[in-house]
């Protein structure tokens, strides 16, 4: 789960990190009462979006005037931003946080992610900020600082000065720049985080040091404990369709191809995306509907593939080990009947009563092409789409 930068920063105040004055807007008038409330003479207004790269799709504009920050705000609330990482269809302003130009003399980059081959947090770091963490990796590969965190004992001073000195800041940085990351450490475990990203944290004229650009990711599975941070969640910014399979339980990702995908168990969807492209086609989605393939559950699985205009023939592919293949077979026939299914459809079997569950496909007077094995469903999903689309 992502939240908005404000949503970030005002998290990570509560952990004792410092962020520039801002405030969050919603209408033109609003960013110029943010703007009253921050003083000064010079003002940011930045677009609140799930993306990076907003300065550069225009998404940030430094303001000098009431006038500047109001003809700001009218000009991107209500647009549709389009960033190199949103794709071309974009994610939409509703949102803006207006917050205090600084003077800014030093850029750098600080980021805490989960190291799941290491099984620890790691606390990345790089003397230039402002750019994206793989273009860094790219250009200057040697230069970034890397901590990995002992969870016995969780991080500690002596890793943050390391980072500070690593980052060439001078003595009267050093510890605010350990208070900062000992302070994101602090939030990243205590709100079940995935990601904490601060870049850039800048050093200002005056020797202070901010964080001023932050992006937050969290464990969905974890939000359960954490209200506070699940309610920040914002649907505006994410695929109708992968917040509706969130809402029944269903794990859904989009995907750029035109074969819809509905398999139970992350790893044989995982495998069947890539039979299905070893056999000539794209998937459209990642779908798992997890153990339990009841008819309701089948059928909120091909009402969410469906949606999708792209999808031009469906593969469904359960192995049975707690459920019973005769089970999912009379759930996919119910669904069929119910959602009316109209694009080719094939549906591979294996498992506990695979034979009373092919009996039951074969016999429903359906149009559904059965198969075997994995490699044979995949095939046959890529003919059916080619057939249809020569059609």
């Amino acid at each position: 789960m992502d939240i908005h930068e404000y949503q970030a920063k005002e998290l990570l105040v509560g952990f004792g990190v410092p962020v520039p004055k801002g405030g969050v807007a919603y209408s033109a008038e609003q960013a110029v009462y943010r703007a009253a409330e921050i003083g000064g003479d010079r003002w940011v207004v930045k677009a609140q979006v799930h993306s990076g790269a907003r300065g550069k799709a225009g998404g940030v504009r430094i303001c000098s005037s009431d006038a500047e920050v109001r003809q700001a705000a009218k000009d991107l609330l209500g647009k549709t931003l389009v960033t190199f990482q949103t794709g071309p269809e974009g994610l939409p302003v509703h949102r803006l946080l207006v917050e205090q130009a600084l003077p800014i003399e030093r850029e750098l980059y600080v980021g805490l992610v989960l190291d799941r081959k290491r099984e620890r947090i790691v606390v990345v770091a790089h003397p230039h900020g402002g750019m994206e963490i793989e273009e860094i990796a790219q250009r200057e590969p040697e230069a970034i600082l890397r901590e990995v965190v002992e969870p016995a004992v969780g991080i500690r001073a002596f890793q943050g000065r390391e980072l500070a000195f690593g980052l060439e800041l001078a003595p009267p940085q050093v510890n605010q720049a350990v208070s900062i990351i000992l302070g994101a450490y602090r939030a990243f475990r205590e709100l079940d985080a995935t990601m904490v990203e601060i870049n850039p944290l800048v050093v200002t004229k005056d020797g202070q040091v901010l964080a001023l650009d932050v992006k937050m990711s969290f464990d969905d599975n974890a939000m359960f404990r954490r209200p506070s941070v699940a309610e920040l969640r914002d649907y505006a910014q994410e695929d109708p369709r992968e917040a509706e399979a969130a809402e029944h339980g269903l794990n859904y990702v989009a995907l750029d191809g035109d074969i819809g995908c509905i398999i139970n168990g992350a790893g044989l969807a995982m495998a069947t995306m890539d039979m299905i492209q070893h056999a000539g086609g794209e998937p459209a989605n990642f779908l798992d509907i997890g153990g339990g393939a009841s008819p309701e559950r089948v059928a909120k699985a091909f009402r969410l593939v469906l949606s999708d205009q792209n999808v031009k023939a469906v593969l469904v592919n359960v192995f049975a080990g707690i459920n019973r293949c005769d089970w999912v077979a009379q759930g996919v026939v119910q669904a069929v009947r119910e959602v009316q299914v109209p694009v080719p459809l094939v549906v591979r079997l294996a498992g506990t009563n695979v034979e009373e569950g092919r009996r039951i496909l074969q016999e429903s007077g359906l149009p559904i092409i059965t198969a075997e094995t994995l490699a044979e469903a995949a095939q046959r999903a890529v003919a059916a789409r080619n057939a249809g689309l020569a059609a």
